[in-house]
């Protein structure tokens, strides 16, 4: 394992003992690099630890002839963030890599969410990219090298029921994204965000009534443009996330800088910047006569609800409209 894109890389990967961060874990040490593998071992929901979780990747990789090390930390706390980040020093002397992978869920309709579900989500997910990244990024802003990637998710780019707590960190980890690209650039870092779709111990522990839910909603892989329009569905293997992402980590990928990749086996695509895509404009204030014509006219032409109501439940203002269009 020394011959390969990331040779001599150090790289600290979060949640590295099951699922897509194992498989980058193994994937990063066959191209050459040094891995700190992050998982204090917790259930999908977070709660409990079991150290055995990283030392059976550690003990995988050095059997294969590679250099990995454990860590058991908590990404969610400033402590904890430092402490991974100082595991990398301690043990191998830098950093040049931080694969911000790990996560939990607890999912629930919004009416039915509690406070520490919310929390304990966006603690991990959240606040735990910063917990890493902050220390990170002074380091490779000295060094003057770095690669940081990010995990946002579908759910915070397009939206599934269920998610407000995991949607809302995996959208504000995009936005982490595009800021720490621009924080950093010059300084020879970039940052980039991958949106993975696997199949894992996470995406297992969703209800039944939550995937219904979501295939109503229509939720999938966005369209594919270019030659390489797959022929099928996309393999769920979360192995197959690790190429685009430690290509993203080479050198080769320096002048790659905040983006966001949606990667589903054997599909790759870019996502758009959010950037505004129709405009009304009048010189001056708006009355809310003109905003109920133009909106829905100009604006909004094409568009649809994501999620709407029953053709039998009385809603105020369709009948209206409905007696005007027919």
């Amino acid at each position: 394992m020394t011959n390969g894109a990331l040779t001599d890389k150090v790289a600290i990967i979060t949640g590295a003992g099951r699922g897509i961060g194992r498989g980058m874990a193994i994937f990063f040490a066959q191209e050459g690099a040094k891995i700190v593998v992050v998982d204090p071992g917790v259930a999908a929901d977070g709660t409990g630890s079991d150290s055995s979780t990283a030392d059976e990747v550690v003990s995988e990789i050095n059997d294969a002839g590679g250099d990995a090390t454990a860590s058991y930390e908590s990404v969610a706390t400033m402590d904890g963030g430092e402490r991974i980040i100082q595991t990398a020093l301690d043990t191998y002397g830098k950093l040049d890599i931080l694969v911000n992978n790990a996560g939990i869920l607890r999912d629930r309709m919004i009416f039915n969410m509690t406070e520490d579900e919310w929390d304990a989500v966006i603690a991990v997910h959240l606040k735990g990219h910063f917990c890493c990244t902050k220390p990170a990024s002074i380091l490779m802003r000295q060094q003057r090298y770095g690669r940081i990637i990010n995990f946002s998710s579908v759910s915070g780019l397009v939206g599934i029921p269920g998610q407000s707590n995991y949607g809302a960190a995996k959208s504000g980890i995009a936005g982490f994204t595009r800021v720490v690209a621009r924080d950093l650039g010059r300084y020879g870092v970039t940052c980039n965000a991958i949106s993975p779709g696997a199949a894992t111990r996470l995406t297992a522990s969703v209800p039944d009534s939550a995937r219904q839910l979501r295939a109503k909603a229509g939720i999938g892989m966005p369209a594919q443009s270019g030659q390489n329009k797959p022929q099928a569905a996309p393999s769920r293997d979360p192995d197959l996330i690790a190429p685009m992402v430690a290509y993203l980590c080479s050198d080769d990928a320096w002048n790659i800088n905040g983006y966001t990749f949606a990667v589903a086996g054997g599909s790759v695509s870019v996502n758009n910047h959010p950037t505004p895509e129709r405009t009304i404009w009048k010189p001056g204030l708006w009355t809310l006569d003109e905003l109920i014509e133009a909106v829905p006219r100009d604006l909004l032409d094409g568009k649809t609800n994501p999620a709407p109501p029953p053709p039998d439940l009385e809603i105020p203002g369709r009948t209206a409209v409905t007696e005007e269009t027919t």
